[in-house]
């Protein structure tokens, strides 16, 4: 049997009619060369890597930190966009900076609790048709494409999470941290959900409906708590990271 041509591509090996008529430096170098190669998968992991790479750098010295996740239609003067101002800034009091996703809303109020207690205040955006760009009260903001570099950065470096009534988004965070913790891929930190009347509802269908048809076990439910009180969020919030520190454990690790 003749042998074929070969072109070796790092691991993958091309013949026949896929061997390219031109070499990687050639089409480089080639300054009427299409652009739609930046959007081909190769590139894109790339620029994937760029992005946690970005990420990973921006937040590695953040220290303590608290992911507040909620909806970005609450307006300023909303009950709620109070409550995440009031949450921000008693994270802050207790010693950790502010996660957010950058956005409006609650995320907005959450930073601005934040940044006017004097904290850090973080803001990861994300590329959407509808969003304007950060809100003006993250002093550290990063920017993403990929919606799943964006949600390693909220579990990394955070310690706990504050969730705040909000809607589908709020749903994929809330659930996303809570599979996480279940399944044993991340250390157990404190899930709290303020607003009993809001999650109420929903952690009745969780007991009532998921639990009776055997989907949940009896201790998942136990992983959530419950407030109106911000003081007793932080409170477990800093007894949960008491309890780590005193087992020898670290956030990054």
């Amino acid at each position: 049997m003749a042998t074929r041509p070969e072109h070796h591509k790092g691991p993958v090996t091309l013949r026949g009619s896929r061997v390219p008529r031109s070499t990687t430096d050639q089409r480089l170098l080639e300054g009427r060369e299409p652009a739609g190669w930046v959007h081909s998968d190769p590139w894109r992991v790339m620029r994937i890597q760029a992005e946690f790479v970005e990420g990973f750098g921006g937040l590695a010295e953040l220290g303590p930190a608290i992911s507040v996740f909620g909806s970005a239609r609450t307006r300023p003067g909303h009950p709620t966009y109070a409550l995440a101002e009031e949450v921000g800034a008693a994270l802050v009091g207790a010693g950790f900076a502010v996660i957010t996703g950058g956005g409006p809303g609650a995320m907005e109020g959450a930073n601005k609790g934040a940044t006017e207690a004097g904290g850090t205040s973080v803001g990861l955006g994300i590329e959407l048709p509808m969003e304007s760009g950060l809100n003006a009260y993250a002093n550290l903001g990063i920017n993403f494409r990929y919606f799943f570099v964006r949600k390693t950065m909220f579990v990394k470096y955070a310690e706990g999470f504050v969730v705040l009534p909000g809607g589908v988004g709020t749903l994929d965070e809330l659930f996303e941290a809570l599979t996480l913790i279940q399944t044993g891929k991340i250390t157990n930190f404190p899930i709290i959900l303020m607003g009993a009347t809001f999650w109420g509802p929903l952690l009745d269908w969780l007991r009532h409906t998921l639990m009776a048809e055997g989907m949940l076990s009896p201790g998942d439910l136990d992983l959530l708590r419950v407030t109106d009180d911000v003081a007793e969020a932080v409170a477990w919030i800093v007894a949960a990271q008491e309890e780590r520190r005193g087992s020898g454990f670290s956030a990054t690790s």
